[in-house]
């Protein structure tokens, strides 16, 4: 199983349902469904455009940090 605690969280609060997040992706709405509840790994083209649709950064996306815009500290 795969873990992307925000993938729900994201489109629930834009009020998207997963045909419509889907659609952004342009996949089927039962392969993006798999992606949210972990049963399948989200490709990294489609979680780079995922995050660029929700404007946050990957680490947002992938639960790795809890700030939306993270910027690496240099």
């Amino acid at each position: 199983m795969y873990d992307y605690p925000r993938l729900r969280e994201l489109r629930e609060d834009r009020d998207l349902v997963q045909k419509e997040v889907a659609a952004v992706l342009q996949i089927d709405q039962r392969v993006y469904s798999n992606y949210e509840t972990g049963k399948r790994e989200i490709p990294l083209h489609l979680a780079i455009r995922l995050a660029a649709f929700y404007e946050v950064s990957l680490d947002y996306l992938t639960g790795r940090t809890n700030d939306p815009l993270f910027r690496s500290k240099k």
